[in-house]
């Protein structure tokens, strides 16, 4: 059976619509903008975890003696 050509050319241009939108959506989450302030945020989350913070402010401490004892030695 033989479709209505009316109701192909409304099928397509909704498929028209719905690709049109999606491409819309992919082009916002890969904004490179985007991209990095998320991962900026991300970053910025994990170091204020203190799992995190303090081995990193202990690692920060024993460098800075090293090298206050290299320098006056």
């Amino acid at each position: 059976m033989a479709r209505d050509p009316d109701t192909i050319e409304r099928e397509i241009e909704q498929a028209r619509k719905a690709l049109a939108s999606t491409l819309d959506q992919l082009s916002e989450k890969a904004d490179p903008k985007r991209l990095a302030e998320s991962a900026k945020t991300s970053v910025l989350a994990k170091l204020e975890e203190p799992k995190v913070k303090y081995p990193l402010i202990g690692a920060g401490v024993l460098i800075a003696a090293l090298l206050v004892r290299k320098l006056f030695r």
